[in-house]
């Protein structure tokens, strides 16, 4: 006997939403941010609303521009997304929840937060490669204020850990997604010899 809401054919997707448009799913995405407790993936939310992911990922974004200035925002890291309160209300929550979410970071954790956020994924011996120091410690710290995460191992002899930055991370930094960091600038050129 078929479950309701399962496919007899599995190969086959119905849709939940016959005739759907970003601008239809827009509101039940909303809804769906808006109860989970998590980063949610688009594929997770095509699934549940029985659509194809393209669609979920435009009213995705149509979300995010509605949203944009405004007290809440839609963020997103790759194919995960999170309904999150706007960063530039970070002190009045603070204040109202009667949290100290202040902790301030160090010159090295910035360091190595920055070489992290930047080239991702990336391993410890690579972090080490770039600041010249060990970075053990600073790392661990990072993985326990929730900035970095593991997000696999490379494929070669010791499979290293790769570390990637969190949705923590953007959240502490007011960021929407990676594509808002500031681009690098570029090293400048060694003095021409005369």
């Amino acid at each position: 006997m078929q479950e309701p809401g399962e496919c007899q054919n599995p190969d086959e997707t119905p849709a939940q939403y016959p005739g759907a448009t970003p601008t239809s799913l827009a509101p039940v995405i909303e809804a769906l941010l808006f109860v989970a407790d998590e980063p949610t993936s688009l594929e997770r939310l095509a699934q549940t609303l029985m659509v194809d992911e393209t669609l979920v990922d435009q009213a995705v974004e149509l979300l995010r521009g509605l949203y944009a200035g405004r007290g809440m925002r839609v963020q997103r890291k790759g194919r995960r997304v999170q309904l999150v309160t706007a960063p530039e209300a970070a002190a009045v929550i603070e204040r109202f929840m009667g949290l100290d979410l202040s902790s301030r970071l160090s010159p090295a954790a910035l360091e190595t937060l920055a070489i992290v956020a930047y080239k991702q994924p990336i391993t410890r011996s690579d972090i080490d490669g770039v600041r010249g120091v060990n970075s053990d410690s600073v790392l661990r710290s990072l993985m326990t204020k929730g900035l970095i995460e593991e997000i696999g191992r490379l494929d070669q002899a010791g499979r290293p850990i790769l570390y990637g930055t969190t949705f923590e991370f953007l959240q502490h930094f007011g960021l929407s997604d990676l594509s808002e960091l500031p681009p690098l600038e570029p090293a400048e050129p060694a003095a021409a010899a005369s």
